[in-house]
């Protein structure tokens, strides 16, 4: 029988390899995916992008806190090193970000006359990731990153920061001169393309869109410059301004959300249990002191903490009170000014779950009121012509009307009377003495849902002017912190070059500056 058996199968293998014409097509499989879109690929990378979180950078810049001290949620508000708040931006912008674009830059290199515009929009938004990432943490992987499929490079070694500053100069502006307004359309680009809020029409107007974006990132990128090389950030702040940045709120770059695909960072304080969560004292303090017109979107009183992100907020100025910063739910009843307790919380203004921290908000990363902002700031160093009071001022509109963006607002969010209004108060009116000052805390206000670009502005001006935090003996230094340590996994994955990178800082804590954060 075992004769016969071995004979069936050596007939059956030469019966296979005689009559194999057309066998590996026919067993083809007609829905399995061949070839990737690196334009899908570069979608996906700006839907993941992240922007710094409520209980990160949000919390050092004193706008909002976990008041809740209890191991797994023991961060900033506590001066402590916590890997559960370090690691969002390195694993979300590093380890998923990066990864997709230069996976899909190559993919892009492929036809490179086809994908012009679409290698220089991925060639900007990786820079904006980038730099994100070194204001963050410093040294980073950065020429060798994402290299893992490509390159089998499992071990990339840290660069630099203020190299990696210098060639994402060079990247933003080879990136913007490459656009090609003859060039291909890209539907797919979520910032300007078919999915986004107001999409580009044709090629030209999506290249135009791009461009004033990369300029805009470089005109940020030169003001990072402002306290270690004044000479150098003038340069690039003028040639970006020259070369032309954003003008208006219809040149945002920022992604909408439905409840299918939700705002990722609003999700944490939404569903894990919304009591723990309130705006620090400092930023509401500051809302009520000049009566700021888009305080009714970002804060509200709840009679159950707990069930906030359901319930319609008390938006009411003279019942919010910001939660003291430092203070936990023990030490809480010390305070001089305790509130007491609401349900199972405490009686402090939280998010205004409806507008700023609904699930449907929309994330803006680059925009028109930032832009002005940072100009006005520049025209009063004397780097860039025009009037700092004008840009000032148009920041300041550009970012009340930003709020018509969001849900539960009206079309026009505040009005402009209101902006009148605002803009006329003496604690708020621009004047040469106080420009830095003033310009500054309205870039906090700003950007008080883009928690990386709060807390880098507020690192390079030194405004607003902040208490520190006291919490557990101080952080020592100037009190704040200056970054956010390393991944805890990155010194076993990534040990010797990890080891290296913490080295060339000068240690791997919170106090240690990113090369622009001169003392």
């Amino acid at each position: 029988m075992r004769k016969y058996i071995i004979l069936l199968v050596s007939v059956t293998i030469l019966g296979f390899g005689g009559c194999d014409n057309g066998f590996e097509e026919m067993n083809k499989n007609p829905y399995g995916v061949t070839k990737i879109s690196p334009a899908l690929l570069f979608a996906n990378a700006v839907r993941t992008t992240h922007t710094g979180s409520w209980e990160g950078e949000q919390t050092i810049v004193q706008q909002f806190l976990n008041a809740y001290d209890l191991g797994a949620t023991s961060g900033f508000n506590f001066n402590l090193d916590n890997n559960n708040f370090n690691n969002l931006k390195w694993n979300a912008n590093y380890e998923n970000t990066i990864k997709l674009l230069v996976q899909a830059i190559a993919l892009a290199k492929e036809e490179p006359q086809a994908n012009v515009n679409l290698m220089s929009m991925m060639r900007i938004w990786k820079a904006h990731v980038f730099m994100t990432l070194v204001d963050t943490y410093g040294d980073v992987p950065y020429y060798a990153a994402g290299g893992a499929y490509i390159e089998q490079n499992f071990f990339p070694v840290y660069d630099d920061d203020e190299e990696i500053y210098e060639d994402l100069y060079r990247e933003l502006t080879a990136a913007s001169i490459a656009l090609d307004p003859a060039g291909s359309y890209v539907p797919e680009d979520l910032l300007y393309g078919f999915s986004s809020a107001t999409p580009a029409v044709t090629a030209d107007v999506q290249a135009g869109k791009w461009k004033k974006l990369a300029n805009s990132l470089l005109l940020r990128l030169g003001m990072r410059y402002s306290k270690i090389n004044p000479g150098k950030g003038k340069d690039i702040v003028a040639e970006a301004v020259n070369t032309g940045v954003m003008e208006t709120n219809a040149d945002n770059a920022y992604l909408r959300f439905t409840t299918v695909y939700p705002n990722q960072l609003n999700q944490g304080p939404r569903t894990i249990n919304p009591r723990y969560y309130y705006l620090a004292e400092p930023f509401v303090d500051q809302l009520k002191a000049t009566d700021d017109p888009r305080a009714k979107y970002i804060w509200g009183k709840y009679s159950e903490p707990n069930d906030a992100p359901n319930a319609i907020p008390d938006v009411s100025p003279a019942n919010q009170v910001g939660f003291p910063v430092g203070y936990n739910q023990n030490t809480i009843t010390e305070h001089p000014d305790y509130q007491g307790t609401a349900g199972q919380g405490f009686n402090y203004s939280q998010l205004n779950f409806s507008v700023v921290g609904s699930a449907i908000a929309p994330i803006l990363f680059v925009t028109n009121a930032q832009t002005k902002l940072l100009m006005a700031e520049a025209a009063h160093l004397g780097w860039i012509d025009g009037s700092a009071q004008q840009y000032y001022d148009e920041g300041v509109r550009a970012s009340m009307d930003e709020w018509s963006l969001y849900p539960n607002t009206p079309d026009v969010a505040i009005t402009p009377e209101e902006q009148d209004d605002y803009l006329s108060l003496p604690e708020v009116a621009f004047n040469t003495n106080d420009a830095l000052e003033l310009i500054n805390t309205q870039y906090w206000i700003a950007n008080v849902a883009n928690g990386a670009e709060a807390f880098a502005n507020f690192r390079r001006s030194g405004f607003p002017t902040l208490t520190p935090n006291a919490a557990n003996g101080g952080l020592g230094g100037d009190g704040f912190a200056r970054r956010m340590a390393y991944p805890d996994d990155e010194s076993s994955e990534n040990e010797t070059s990890y080891q290296d990178a913490a080295l060339a800082i000068g240690g791997d804590n919170l106090t240690t500056r990113v090369f622009w954060d001169n003392p």
